[in-house]
């Protein structure tokens, strides 16, 4: 099972000041995510579509992550 590439690029991830260990796959969709939150100032309701994405990137990427352990260990 291959590595997807990260999405956002390393600049981007650096203009967007996400923390090391959230520079992931989902990053790009993280950006999106705080760029709402910003803008409407975290009101829970207002970006529920921008989170649903990010955890589903998230919720993908650990269920790829758990078969290709699955995958090494058989």
């Amino acid at each position: 099972m291959s590595i997807p590439a990260t999405q956002a690029t390393e600049s981007e991830m650096a203009s967007a000041r996400l923390p090391i260990e959230y520079r992931d796959i989902c990053s790009k969709m993280l950006i999106s995510l705080n760029k709402c939150r910003g803008e409407t100032y975290y009101l829970p309701w207002k970006c529920e579509n921008e989170r649903h994405a990010y955890e589903k990137c998230q919720y993908d990427d650990f269920k790829r992550r758990a078969a290709a352990k699955k995958e090494q260990d058989e």
